[in-house]
């Protein structure tokens, strides 16, 4: 993804149309890189335009989305409402083909004097910013992010200071560049090195996968390099130039964004990336191209934080889990010792005449089918009688430990295998509503502390009947599938059927599985094979092969008092091995849909 000159040449455009002439109404700041002008047209009536100097997100575009504003606007967000509220956009012009967009402004001060004001958006990555200037003096009134030149050498972003652009980069603009020039350009480059890197280093207004896409309709390969080009080469890349100079001149752009099979956004651009593999590509205005990706990638980006915060407290639990783990084994072992003190014992009090007070017994062991001498140490200072009652007493103790470590030890490996199910429900949760179940599951389990008692109310009333993914399989059965543990619960215990089928991954955390049976008790083989597949994709071995997968009729299935949300014991179960598979699950969703 790249915000090019390209693309601020698209976005350039279509404000020049939609805004120019319009009344700015309203200025809003709802983050502290973001800036929100409401502008009323006669043509098409009130149109947002989003302005952004995000390190990460920086952009310009119009948008229909809503956004929360603080309760008091930030110090520039007041100086914009003084200076731009009520004025007219005059102009809207991009410089060059630089990533940088001024908004030219008709407005009156205080005292009702005409003037003119700059608002000018920098598109630069981490420089990025947002600037109010005078164009008159050629002075900033403000910027959305201040710095000296303590943090800069270049320039100053301070009320008061000279307005400095960032600097230029050097690179020819294609709509003025002659086919000599280019030529010698490219001869006089490094010739190891890369056509596409040659373009993005010369040619103004073109970022990495632009360059790239110039490069593969040019007919040559992506990593093809400058020594290799000849006159029929150049030329073909020249063809490719005069193409992106028509495009600039004339506006053909054709906005595109490329997305995978699951609906995240792969890449944007200001024309269609065919040497890009994508599942699926949309077109349509530059700014509703924007909005989009910028939509999607946002909330990815808030799932992915929600899934790493649960995945943080999780994999915690599961770590302290397996260090007790190995204590209680550790124990065990020394505990095992209990048979071997039960034994000493008996046989010093079956040997008590003829054994004498010593540091050892020497004696027949009648437990050995060979009837071996044992040697029993012994407490020199004590009786043989008080040396065995000392043995009794070893051995009632490393017993109990025993038994007490035997239960620790099930209830931390129950334990274990819970989290590790809760795990894997995170990594592979598709939405952030599936996360919210997740995290109210662990609420519940005390894993979480609850939030404030307002939100928990509200989340608990915005909580539905749990939704599990319901797929049709080749033979018209419907399978469902849990997506978290209490999804699985309300799946096994309350939505299926006695008759239904059941399947989970042999030993595996993952989902539950469901084949509703109905009136059709007999599962076709294809139908039983999906459902496991889907069972070994739903689980912690998505990416092994070769799967076990148990089934059973649901009425064999039961769950143990007192066990933890998605544990369950079953019987008379079978066992198919299969392999999981994203096409599949692909396929089967279609099929649904």
């Amino acid at each position: 993804m790249a915000f090019d000159g390209l693309v601020m040449a698209a976005v350039a455009r279509e404000l020049a149309d939609q805004l120019i002439g319009g009344r700015v109404e309203k200025i809003q700041q709802p983050g502290p890189s973001e800036m929100i002008l409401v502008v009323h047209t006669r043509e098409r009536g009130k149109q947002k335009l989003l302005l952004s100097a995000d390190a990460r997100d920086a952009r310009v575009h119009l948008t229909g989305c809503s956004y929360v504003n603080p309760l008091s606007p930030p110090i520039f967000c007041m100086v914009l409402r003084k200076h731009l509220e009520g004025g007219r956009i005059r102009l809207v012009e991009q410089v060059g083909l630089e990533r940088i967009l001024k908004f030219s402004i008709d407005s009156r001060d205080e005292l009702g004097r005409p003037g003119e004001k700059l608002l000018i958006i920098e598109v630069m990555g981490k420089h990025s910013n947002i600037l109010l200037v005078d164009p008159d003096s050629n002075t900033i009134v403000d910027g959305i992010h201040r710095y000296s030149h303590s943090v800069s050498r270049y320039r100053e972003v301070l009320p008061n200071r000279p307005y400095l652009p960032p600097p230029e980069q050097g690179k020819r603009d294609p709509r003025t560049l002659s086919e000599e020039q280019f030529r010698m350009e490219m001869m006089d480059s490094n010739l190891e090195a890369q056509v596409a890197g040659f373009l993005l280093q010369k040619i103004a207004g073109v970022g990495p996968q632009t360059c790239r896409e110039m490069v593969t309709r040019a007919g040559l390969p992506a990593d093809y390099q400058l020594e290799h080009c000849g006159d029929y080469e150049l030329t073909q890349l020249w063809r490719q130039v005069q193409w992106v100079s028509t495009m600039l001149e004339e506006g053909t752009f054709e906005p595109t964004l490329l997305l995978d099979r699951r609906g995240q956004p792969l890449e944007f651009a200001a024309v269609n990336l065919t040497h890009v593999a994508a599942h699926r590509r949309e077109g349509g205005s530059m700014s509703g191209i924007l909005e989009h990706y910028y939509e999607k990638i946002t909330g990815f980006r808030f799932l992915e934080g929600h899934r790493q915060s649960l995945l943080q407290t999780v994999r915690k639990e599961i770590s302290r889990l397996k260090k007790k783990l190995a204590v209680y084994r550790k124990s065990l072992d020394t505990a095992e010792k209990a048979d071997i003190y039960r034994v000493y014992g008996e046989l010093l009090t079956a040997y008590l005449y003829q054994i004498e007070q010593g540091s050892e017994a020497k004696v027949q062991n009648f437990y050995d089918p060979e009837g071996q001498e044992t040697v029993i140490p012994m407490d020199a200072s004590m009786t043989p009688s008080q040396n065995a009652q000392a043995y009794f007493k070893k051995y009632l103790k490393a017993k109990n430990t025993r038994d007490a470590v035997m239960i620790q030890l099930e209830q931390a490996e129950s334990e274990l295998a819970y989290l590790e199910a809760v795990e894997t429900a995170v990594l592979q949760a598709l939405d952030t509503e599936d996360l919210t179940e997740i995290r109210s599951e662990l609420e519940e389990q005390t894993y979480l502390k609850p939030k404030a008692q307002q939100d928990r109310a509200k989340t608990k009333k915005e909580q539905s009947r749990p939704q599990p993914l319901s797929f049709v399989s080749s033979d018209g059965h419907t399978i469902l599938v849990g997506k978290n543990n209490k999804q699985n619960d309300y799946l096994t215990l309350r939505l299926a059927g006695d008759e239904d089928l059941w399947l989970h991954t042999k030993n595996i955390p993952g989902s539950h599985v469901i084949i509703r049976c109905d009136q059709r008790p007999d599962v076709p083989e294809q139908t039983l094979l999906e459902a496991a597949s889907l069972a070994a994709w739903f689980s912690k071995a998505r990416q092994s092969g070769k799967v076990p997968v148990d089934y059973t009729l649901r009425r064999h299935v039961r769950k143990p008092k007192g066990a933890k949300p998605g544990m369950v014991i079953y019987d008379n179960q079978r066992t198919l091995y299969v392999t999981p598979s994203e096409e599949l699950v692909d396929k089967l969703m279609r099929s649904e849909k």
